[in-house]
């Protein structure tokens, strides 16, 4: 099965580099030696057909690649498009919001205002969530970072801890703006899964009986 995509980056010393699929997901690393015996060194920016297949590692990486067919007129106006546009088509867009990850935050912030007005939790619970949240994001962006340069990863089961812990609503904005973990089915049941347990556990410890365990 082929897809499509764009070429985001792309070494051309050491002779790879990273596309980013058209259906999103993670960026999946490129070998020269994919292109075959194509004219011409890829360039960032570049459209791309492409097949998957397992590396050595296990690790997921474009097969059989091909520069796609660039229509005249689009080719036309590429051409004499500025800067500005070559930049645009390199960003990729975020990816679609689904019902649950569209309304995931909204409801929470609904059961965190009766929550509040029934039992008045501790202030730093908002502030739990906040730091969790934005060291989430920072997580998820440096993971992709170093997925891009085949580096060294940020494990799943640190993406879920912090998730677990209140950084959720910030792993779920990262997921969407930066176009990871957005896809990959298992991972994505098991975040999901850390969020229901989080939110739980948010409304059980701040009951009157919750509090109470806080205090023994």
């Amino acid at each position: 099965m082929r897809f499509d995509g764009t070429l985001t980056s792309w070494n051309d010393e050491r002779g790879f580099g990273f596309i980013e699929a058209a259906q999103g997901g993670d960026a999946i690393f490129v070998h020269i030696k994919a292109f075959g015996a194509q004219a011409g060194r890829p360039q960032v920016g570049q459209r791309l057909t492409f097949e998957v297949e397992l590396g050595p590692q296990g690790k997921k990486r474009a097969h059989k690649v091909e520069r796609a067919a660039v229509p005249r007129a689009a080719k036309a106006a590429r051409s004499s498009g500025s800067a500005r546009a070559a930049h645009v088509d390199r960003t990729p867009s975020p990816a679609r919001w689904g019902t649950a990850s569209l309304f995931a935050i909204p409801l929470f912030l609904v059961v965190a205002l009766v929550v509040s007005a029934l039992w008045r939790p501790p202030v730093w619970l908002a502030g739990l969530y906040l730091g969790a949240s934005v060291l989430a994001f920072v997580l998820y962006a440096s993971d992709k970072a170093a997925a891009q340069r085949n580096a060294w990863r940020v494990s799943e089961q640190t993406l879920h801890g912090v998730a677990i812990l209140g950084g959720w609503p910030g792993a779920l904005l990262a997921q969407q703006w930066l176009r990871h973990k957005s896809v990959k089915a298992e991972f994505r049941a098991t975040f999901w899964f850390t969020v229901l347990v989080n939110v739980s556990a948010f409304v059980v410890l701040c009951s009157p009986q919750g509090q109470v365990l806080w205090r023994v």
